[in-house]
């Protein structure tokens, strides 16, 4: 699991207001109904961001940082992964979500992410990018090989043997935001990744490695972390914003 039950969003800087916000249905290329939750801003300064979370699929965390993009002039949109085997609608605390992640097909959440991304343009026509957080940060970062327009995909703390097998067709440009002390995949494997990208000239990419951050640094409730939380950000904002 990527973040506790008490965790919270951090937010990003000089927020602005968010204009709406609340849950929402989605429907993907097969048929299938899920759940999204979506914010928008009062002033709309940047592009679209669709966010794709932990194991947990739509935890209210991802529903809280959906209004933290809004804040920053996104409009945004968090995507569940789970309506091909949970349905659509909440779910208790108590929710047992790994038997579901493990019949999540790549292939699914694609279809998934190209319909958050087709309302997204709807309501804001606009670059759009994806953030993603642990097994989601794989997911973000597996969308630069997919052929639906989007400028960037953004991961946090991701694992490679989850888009290892699409590097090849990676071309959507990547930001990496990689925890230094994070056992589930070690720092040595990033740079070795480095140096494939590097190899293959393909995709255009930034890693930042935070030296010594746990799995799931990004979350207020560390406060150990705020600097490397606000870092992010920062380089959320200005990775966007060159790519708009």
């Amino acid at each position: 699991m990527c973040h506790s039950t008490d965790s919270r969003a951090p937010g990003p800087p000089d927020p602005g207001e968010v204009a709406e916000h609340g849950p929402l249905e989605l429907e993907s290329a097969d048929g299938t109904r899920f759940s999204a939750y979506r914010a928008v801003p009062a002033e709309r300064r940047r592009g679209n961001v669709i966010l794709l979370p932990d194991v947990r699929g739509l935890h209210p965390f991802y529903e809280d940082l959906t209004q933290r993009f809004a804040e920053a002039g996104y409009t945004a949109i968090a995507i569940d992964y789970f309506g091909r085997t949970a349905g659509t609608g909440a779910r208790e605390d108590g929710f047992e979500y790994m038997p579901h992640v493990n019949q999540v097909r790549p292939e699914n959440v694609t279809a998934d992410v190209a319909a958050a991304a087709a309302h997204l343009r709807e309501q804001n026509d606009a670059p759009t990018f994806t953030v993603g957080f642990c097994f989601g940060g794989s997911q973000s970062w597996r969308q630069s090989a997919a052929d639906f327009g989007l400028a960037g995909c953004i991961g946090f703390y991701g694992r490679i043997e989850r888009f290892a097998d699409v590097i090849e067709q990676m071309r959507a440009p990547l930001l990496l935001l990689v925890a230094g002390a994070d056992a589930a995949t070690p720092v040595q494997e990033y740079h070795k990744l480095a140096e494939r990208f590097d190899g293959l000239g393909a995709p255009p990419y930034e890693m930042h490695i935070y030296d010594g951050a746990p799995h799931s640094f990004f979350d207020r409730s560390f406060a150990e972390w705020q600097e490397a939380c606000a870092d992010a950000w920062r380089r959320i904002l200005a990775f966007t914003d060159r790519l708009s």
